[in-house]
This record gives structure tokens, C-alpha cells and sequence, in this order.
């Protein structure tokens, strides 16, 4: 189905409660709670792998009904690691998720996740549903083969001139080979090359995100934002090359535990980082689930037709279950 409701983010918002968890295997993960500690429990999910919540995020949340807890995967934004590759797989993150739950006293919470965080929402809902009150998926992120080679290759398609970014870095290879071969240089170059590689994924990224691409002169980085870069891109290629620790056999086939869980699918039309046949996909999965398909939209969460969809599909999905108690 299609909807597109015209909502825009709630207010900017600070937290109320921030810190971290006690660390496990050298990480100490960041939270937030933002909103209202009486209001239904909310837990997000970043994409990436390798981004981090920003404020913006908050915004997607009705401060006056919802306590929603923002978290920095391990590795990533505020949370901090000595080795951030080490033990960082997506059963880590899931198991972080359950102790922050602990740790705040929750005992059932709705899961919001986009891109790699609706991915990472769907295995940690398949793997502990009685902690979950429903889930709302944002643009859905499988990471199978075929995802990966549309990302890394057949999305020229769409962009011929911006993929130009990635052609020097991938001659010679064939189209199954791409994801593989663009991981690993990431993770076994020294900083110089890897900063060169990674600000090409960036631009690739972008204007799949956008789709719109101008070539501009590359600007020089600061050391800060250069070592940012540089860490984002080697934890997303940890990620990659083990398809996202999920299942050889693909989620698809482990989400039988969700499926009587309330779940709430949205993904634009248009969205060229992760296509609509993977929520079509989850959808076919889990037929008791609701498809919003956004016209106009792709794969950010701050367009202007997805955020209306987007918002509004976690506050019908919040006052439906506080209606429940």
C-alpha cells in the first residue's frame, strides 16, 4: 500500500539520561533516553554498519508518548573500543541490546531500526520476541549476495557517472566479486590508500542516498574527520564480508519466531541502497505484516515523503499498543 501523510519530526530534543553500559569485551557502549519516562518504550536502531545516532534521529519520536533509548553500536559514534573490530558481530550487538534493556529495567520495548538497523532490528526480534512489544523496519537491509553486488556494481545502472568513483578500485574484478574486493582492501590497506577508497564508498553512497550526483573537487579532511571515516568504512566492511553475521541461510528464513509480532514495514520506491523487493521479501516472509510502499521516496530517512510515512507508522504503532497496556 501506499501512504504518504504529511508530518514533519517532532521538535529538537535533548536527552534526560545518557551513559554507558558496563563494558564487555573492551567496548563500552553509549545510550540516551530522550522523550518521556512514562511513555512507551522505544528502542533505535542506526544503519551503517559503522554510522551512530544523531539528533536528528530523536526527532522521529512524539516526545510526549514515547521513552526512547538511542544507542552507538559497538564501535561506532560515542561508544568507544580500544580494538573496535574485535568481538563486534551482529550476536554482540544483539546481546548489548538485551543488557541494555536489563540495565534500564525494561521489560518489553518497540523496536525501531533503518537500513542496517532494520535488519539488525528483525535478528534481535527473531531471536529474543518475548522482549519485543512489535517492530517498525525502515528501508531493510538483508545483506544477501544479490544486495550486496547491487550495492558494489549493478547500481551503475542507475548512476553511471558516480560510479566512476569506484571503477579504478574494482578493474579486473567481476560483479560477484565486488563487495569482496572493495572490503578487503578497506580492511588490509594502510591509512593513506584506505582513506582514498573510502572517500570514493562515501561519495557512491551519497548519491545513491540522494540520487543526484555533481562531481566535485575532493577537499582536503581534518585528522579527526579522516580517522571517522576511515573507522566507519572498516567496521561496515567487517560487516559486509560476513554478510552481516546473519545466518548463512539468510534471515528470511529464522524470522518464523515474529511472526505473530506486530511489524510495520516502510520503504521508498526509489530507494537505490537497499531495493523494496527486500521489504517485499520480509513481507511474503511475515504475512501478517503491514507494507507501506512511499512514492517519491528513497532511502533516507529525512525525506520529506518518507518521514511523514516513517513517523507516522511509529506513532500509530505506539498508540496501538499503549491502547493495549
Amino acid at each position: 500500500m501506499n501512504e504518504n501523510p504529511h508530518i514533519d519530526l517532532f521538535p529538537p530534543i535533548e536527552p534526560y539520561r545518557h551513559g554507558f553500559l558496563p563494558p564487555q569485551d573492551g567496548h563500552s557502549v553509549y545510550f540516551e533516553e530522550c522523550g518521556s519516562a512514562a511513555g512507551l518504550s522505544v528502542v533505535f536502531l542506526h544503519g551503517g554498519p559503522g554510522s551512530g545516532c544523531g539528533p536528528k534521529h530523536r526527532q522521529l519520536f512524539n516526545p510526549a508518548t514515547t521513552r526512547v533509548i538511542l544507542f552507538d553500536q559497538r564501535g561506532c559514534g560515542r561508544s568507544t573500543a580500544d580494538r573496535p573490530l574485535h568481538a563486534n558481530t551482529t550476536a554482540h550487538l544483539i546481546q548489548d541490546m538485551e543488557r541494555l534493556r536489563q540495565h534500564l529495567g525494561i521489560d518489553r520495548w518497540l523496536v525501531v531500526g533503518g537500513s542496517w538497523g532494520g535488519g539488525l532490528g528483525l535478528a534481535y526480534a527473531a531471536a529474543h520476541p518475548a522482549a519485543c512489544l512489535g517492530a517498525v523496519i525502515r528501508g531493510v537491509f538483508l545483506s544477501r549476495p544479490e544486495d550486496l553486488q547491487w550495492f558494489f556494481h549493478d547500481a551503475v545502472r542507475c548512476m553511471p557517472d558516480a560510479w566512476e568513483l569506484l571503477a579504478p578500485h574494482l578493474s579486473g574484478f567481476s560483479p560477484q566479486d565486488c563487495c569482496e574486493r572493495i572490503c578487503s582492501h578497506m580492511l588490509q590497506a594502510d591509512d593513506a590508500d584506505a582513506l582514498v577508497l573510502a572517500r570514493a564508498w562515501q561519495s557512491w553512497e551519497n548519491a545513491l542516498t540522494n540520487r543526484s550526483y555533481t562531481p566535485t573537487a575532493a577537499t582536503g579532511l581534518d585528522e579527526k574527520s579522516a580517522q571517522a571515516l576511515l573507522a566507519k568504512y572498516r567496521l561496515q566492511s567487517h560487516y559486509l564480508l560476513n554478510q552481516c553475521f546473519f545466518p548463512q541461510d539468510g534471515l528470511l528464513n529464522h524470522l518464523a519466531a515474529i511472526e505473530d509480532l506486530p511489524l510495520h514495514l516502510v520503504h521508498g520506491r526509489l530507494d537505490w541502497i537497499c531495493l523494496p523487493e527486500a521489504a517485499w521479501a520480509v513481507h511474503r516472509t511475515l504475512h501478517h505484516s503491514r507494507l507501506s510502499l512511499v512514492d517519491g521516496a528513497g532511502h533516507s530517512p529525512f525525506e520529506a515523503p518518507m518521514t511523514g510515512v516513517l513517523v507516522q507508522a511509529i506513532e500509530t504503532m505506539v498508540q496501538q499498543l499503549s491502547a493495549k497496556g
